[in-house]
């Protein structure tokens, strides 16, 4: 499939109609995942927190510079850190997500965050060693970092004021994985959802979930996005 050419990383991309995208990290070691940007004069929805504060901080200043309405809900796609980390960051804003997404942010918050606690995670557990170095990567000072628990849960799926629709897909990479539509732009932002599980949790057989894939291709949207690639259209 054909992708839309993108901007440099430090200015938002027009997806289509009202949704912009603050595009992901091109070097994968540093795990940024791109942050969705829908438009409304009622309050902005944020697809996704940034990895980090200094991460929201600027996607904040892309949006300044663009003129688009300051967010007022901030959707996550689900709970892993390079997705929710910059919540605390963004004032003012209603978080929204899956309803298992409470007790495993939950849990994430429980765990004494720091650069100490990452190296002796790793030395437990190597094979954390790629998420954890790029967390700390991320997050020069954890004594900024708060994990913000969502203000507004749902089972199956909730439609925002601003018209945008969430809905659950679940799957093997996490299991409060959501997907948000904006029907009038025809694009469906699709976070990690068909991704396989993360990396210390990966066996030799697990891959990416192709038919989640395909049933999300075949609602023939014109352009998907997923959390750490370019968007793709659906021609």
């Amino acid at each position: 499939m054909p992708t839309i050419v993108g901007q440099m990383r430090e200015k938002l991309q027009h997806v289509a109609g009202r949704v912009w995208l603050y595009p992901h990290d091109p070097d994968p070691e540093a795990i940024g995942a791109c942050v969705g940007v829908i438009a409304d004069d009622r309050g902005s929805v944020l697809i996704d927190a940034g990895n980090s504060p200094a991460h929201a901080r600027e996607v904040q200043q892309a949006i300044a510079a663009e003129g688009l309405p300051a967010p007022r809900w901030l959707v996550y796609t689900h709970h892993h850190w390079d997705h929710t980390w910059g919540a605390a960051a963004w004032p003012d804003v209603e978080v929204v997500a899956h309803s298992s997404a409470v007790d495993l942010l939950t849990a994430e918050a429980e765990r004494p965050w720091s650069h100490q606690y990452l190296r002796d995670q790793v030395a437990l557990d190597p094979k954390l060693g790629p998420s954890f170095r790029a967390r700390a990567l991320a997050v020069p000072d954890f004594g900024e970092l708060a994990i913000v628990l969502p203000h507004r849960t749902f089972d199956d799926a909730l439609t925002l004021p601003t018209g945008v629709e969430l809905r659950h897909v679940g799957g093997s990479h996490a299991p409060d994985s959501i997907v948000a539509l904006d029907p009038g732009s025809s694009v469906l932002l699709v976070g990690d959802c068909y991704y396989p599980p993360p990396f210390h949790l990966r066996t030799d057989d697990d891959g990416p979930d192709l038919a989640m894939a395909r049933r999300l291709l075949a609602e023939k949207h014109a352009v998907s996005v997923d959390a750490h690639s370019a968007p793709r259209s659906g021609s």
